[in-house]
């Protein structure tokens, strides 16, 4: 079943359908809370932008795609909690998927890719709030300049921007092998 029938089916009271699309985007919800700032605390954002998409879905407008929707959701439910905590998140990624390839059998390969990955993340970490939000939607959730700014509920101008400036300061932290 695709998101335009799960949702139909939602709407007509169809829990299964609903526990289809939290089942479908409930890793990337989580991955989204967890790398905008939720640390921790991400699966307690990502039940809570469910159930407001649950309770908001009769507004969801049904000619737009439903993941910017609910990532844009999870986005706000972050920053709500970010905001209310008074004080910047840590940032944390999960990289596996995304770590440098080296053979099992060579010990240089695996610490270099893990001293990078490390010097990486910390670097994404030290980014500014607006330009770190841009470069791990834009980078590490792999989402358009549009989606992005959908989730992050900017102009797609402001997304570019703060992309480029965060992709600088990147390669002024680490050097052009990252960015």
């Amino acid at each position: 079943m695709d998101d335009d029938e799960a949702i139909a089916r939602s709407l007509d009271g169809d829990l299964a359908a609903y526990e289809a699309l939290v089942a479908r985007y409930s890793a990337l919800a989580h991955r989204t809370a967890y790398m905008l700032g939720a640390g921790d605390e991400a699966e307690d954002v990502v039940q809570e932008a469910f159930v407001k998409a649950f309770r908001h879905l009769a507004s969801f407008r049904r000619d737009a795609p439903f993941r910017p929707w609910l990532l844009r959701i999870v986005a706000n439910e972050t920053h709500n909690l970010t905001r209310s905590r008074g004080r910047r998140a840590e940032l944390a990624l999960r990289l596996g998927a995304t770590a440098d390839v080296a053979a099992p059998d060579d010990p240089e390969g695996t610490a270099v890719a893990t001293d990078r990955r490390t010097r990486l993340l910390a670097a994404v970490r030290a980014l500014p709030e607006r330009e770190r939000q841009a470069v791990v939607c834009r980078y590490f959730l792999q989402l358009s300049e549009a989606e992005t700014a959908q989730v992050l509920d900017w102009p797609v101008g402001t997304v570019k921007s703060s992309t480029h400036r965060g992709l600088a300061r990147l390669r002024e932290e680490v050097g052009n092998e990252f960015a």
